[in-house]
């Protein structure tokens, strides 16, 4: 794994927002994210814990932190927060560029399998694993205090990371997320390409079919959902399997699901609801064991 180089650095809110690149074995090219540290973790006086967040379909390592609101309130709960970006970028994968839904900006957090995504789109082991442990060992974090939360297809991976990996986070939430994939036209036709044409291989990366077999400590999970989100209308999300699956295991599976009359899937929603969000991590976060 290649150190990490500076991009830019801009104090916010009692800390600093930095921009790094560095080269990924994970995806075979350079990758590029966003950390904000609260003053405690620059001064390394304490080792903060770490709150992760995934963004969705055509986003990068930047909405959150222009347009997400989140900066105030994790640096209020002195909170490190971390954006990656979304995919791979200037891979030269043939037909990464062609359609928003897949390739770049559209790596749905897998590791891909099949030709020609494969050596690239590695997303899932590149945010779990390789991210991570660059994180931890480069900044004054607490790793055994970890939580993720999503928008949209970013929803998604942070459901899916959770639920894979049982005990490593906290809490996790999600903005509009795309709930049962395997189901959906957001999914079917990604993991298709990512993961070839065998659906069995699919439920691995499904929340809803994740969270009926998940069988680790409880897990806390907050999802928001906008009524007037034109991808919900479509049925691309459908937060209801979500709260079915979570019927079948309510005894480790702790789910709230709120419906906000009005509100799309736009980041004007996520600014919305931010505080609620990073709240709940940061109870969930600076619990005693």
């Amino acid at each position: 794994m290649s150190g990490l180089e500076l991009v830019s650095k801009n104090r916010c809110f009692g800390g600093e927002v930095r921009k790094y690149s560095h080269s990924s074995a994970a995806t075979n090219c350079k990758m590029t994210f966003n950390i904000f540290l609260p003053d405690a973790a620059i001064s390394g006086t304490e080792k903060v814990p770490v709150l992760y967040y995934l963004s969705g379909l055509t986003c990068n390592e930047d909405n959150m932190v222009t347009k997400g609101g989140a900066i105030p309130f994790v640096s209020k709960h002195r909170i490190a927060l971390v954006t990656p970006d979304t995919s791979p970028r200037g891979a030269g994968v043939d037909g990464e560029e062609g359609d928003w839904e897949l390739g770049t900006g559209a790596g749905f957090y897998v590791d891909a399998t099949e030709e020609p995504w494969k050596t690239n789109y590695n997303m899932y082991s590149y945010v779990q694993l390789e991210l991570q442990q660059l994180v931890n060992e480069s900044f004054s974090v607490d790793c055994t205090r970890a939580s993720i939360f999503g928008h949209s297809m970013g929803g998604h991976g942070a459901l899916v990371l959770a639920l894979r990996n049982p005990g490593h986070y906290k809490s996790v939430s999600a903005f509009a997320p795309i709930c049962h994939p395997t189901t959906s036209d957001w999914g079917r036709k990604q993991f298709a390409a990512y993961l070839g044409s065998n659906e069995s291989d699919w439920v691995e990366y499904d929340a809803t079919e994740l969270l009926k077999v998940y069988d680790g400590p409880e897990l806390p999970i907050l999802v928001d959902q906008g009524d007037a989100d034109q991808f919900y209308s479509s049925k691309q999300l459908q937060p209801s399997h979500l709260v079915v699956a979570a019927e079948c295991n309510r005894r480790l599976i702790k789910l709230e699901t709120r419906m906000q009359p009005g509100y799309d899937h736009s980041y004007w929603f996520i600014q919305t609801f931010m505080e609620d969000h990073i709240d709940f991590h940061a109870k969930k976060l600076r619990e005693q064991n």
